[in-house]
């Protein structure tokens, strides 16, 4: 792999740029989709790896998957793999549009193995990107450099390895095995005692706390396990069908030729559809359990609202939370064993691409209309495009599944247009000094 030219690298593999790889391999000349590397820092494709717990469904229609919304006949759709896999009959009878996220996860690893000519590297880690110059500072290339010494030149980058975790500043100084982010919980929790008398404080108050809040009591019965939240209490994503509309593809045009005031209005009316509210089934879960422990007297289940985290320190083999409620200002301090991180995904952009910036001298990160890096002096140079980042620009649903069929195939478009209809370009990295 050292050393290796590719026409596009791709990092990550997930369900982003696994759909950019299907519409290479159904929509791009087929010497481009084979010149296409995709490159995965894990050793599979995994959705939602710490956090793929077997009872979690997603929130989003199976029709939503990488390419039916695009083409509704591919080969790469989610029902063709539950054909593919002998699971059709019985999925149709659950009569749900919703799978199991171990489904969707076992789907876009089926769809890494299916691809015939777009090449998935596995254990490939990227630790930088800088980019190539020619004559007059014009950027005509790549070069990303991965953590096990490797070397990959591109032509064309699309970056696609999701935000980085939130850790609040409260919990970073606390010992790494003490604090347990979302991210990493299915890895790590399985080093803690299931018998174990712990006592395991969750900080948030969406659908990712909340399932590790469930995860925790029903994975070790013997623990006491408390949900911390700044808001009033748990609440229902917003999912109204009205409401719903904004995740349609074509609602990207409408939001990105809004006025800025209007776009800020649309995602603070729609935060509640996505980042700050639970499923149906979820909410009811919990509220029943906490219902029947305090008739059972013996409340192993806890919710604390409208109180926040301002300090943590160890005194001994405790983890001592400074907390304030909300409501009086009155401060307490609570004890417990373990804190998992609910806490969601940072809303800067990723270290990799502002580092990334960085090398470019960019004061700002923009992206057009079609997901490509606004970059100086870049006219019919080499492209950078993101995805999954661009919720200021493109909308709320820019991060989730509802529209990666139809994203993907605006990229590979683009990337088409800037290389010629036909998709041919001048040699790679030519004139790179």
């Amino acid at each position: 792999m050292n050393g290796q030219e590719v026409e596009l690298l791709a990092i990550g593999a997930g369900p982003a740029n696994l759909a950019l790889a299907v519409a290479l391999e159904e929509l791009a000349p087929s010497d481009m989709a084979r010149k296409t590397l995709l490159a995965e820092q894990h050793d599979s494709v995994v959705w939602q790896r710490g956090i793929l717990l077997p009872w979690t469904q997603s929130q989003v229609s199976f029709l939503k998957d990488l390419v039916t919304l695009r083409n509704p006949r591919s080969k790469f759709s989610f029902i063709n793999y539950l054909h593919t896999v002998g699971q059709l009959d019985e999925f149709i009878n659950l009569g749900t549009f919703t799978p199991y996220r171990q489904e969707i996860s076992g789907y876009l690893q089926w769809v890494a193995d299916s691809l015939s000519q777009v090449r998935v590297a596995y254990g490939m880690r990227c630790e930088g990107i800088t980019p190539r110059r020619g004559a007059g500072g014009k950027v005509t290339g790549w070069l990303a450099a991965f953590s096990d010494g490797t070397e990959v030149a591109a032509r064309d980058l699309v970056i696609g390895a999701g935000r980085d975790a939130r850790i609040p500043a409260e919990f970073a100084g606390l010992p790494a095995e003490r604090v347990i982010h979302s991210t990493e919980y299915s890895a790590r929790i399985a080093d803690l005692d299931p018998a174990g008398k712990h006592r395991i404080m969750v900080i948030g108050g969406a659908q990712s706390a909340a399932e590790l809040l469930w995860a925790a009591h029903q994975g070790f019965p013997a623990a006491e396990t408390t949900l911390v939240m700044r808001s009033i209490g748990l609440k229902n994503y917003e999912s109204s069908k009205f409401t719903n509309e904004i995740y349609y593809t074509s609602f990207i045009d409408e939001f990105h030729s809004a006025s800025p005031d209007a776009r800020e209005q649309l995602l603070r009316e729609m935060h509640l559809s996505n980042y700050a509210g639970l499923a149906p089934a979820m909410l009811e879960t919990l509220y029943r359990q906490r219902y029947l422990e305090r008739l059972a007297g013996a409340e192993r289940l806890k919710i604390v609202t409208m109180t926040e985290i301002t300090a943590t320190r160890m005194e001994g083999e405790e983890i001592v939370l400074t907390m304030r409620d909300r409501k009086t200002g009155a401060i307490s301090e609570s004890r417990c064993d373990l804190v998992l991180l609910g806490t969601g995904f940072n809303g800067a952009m990723p270290k990799l691409v502002q580092e990334l910036a960085g090398e470019l001298g960019l004061d700002e990160i923009t992206v057009d209309r079609n997901y490509r890096l606004a970059i100086p002096n870049s006219a019919d140079g080499a492209s950078c495009y993101l995805q999954g980042v661009n919720e200021a620009t493109h909308g709320i649903s820019d991060s989730l599944l509802s529209v990666l069929a139809g994203r993907s195939g605006e990229i590979v478009s683009d990337l088409l247009l800037h290389r010629g209809q036909d998709g041919r370009h001048t040699p790679l990295l030519a004139d790179v000094a």
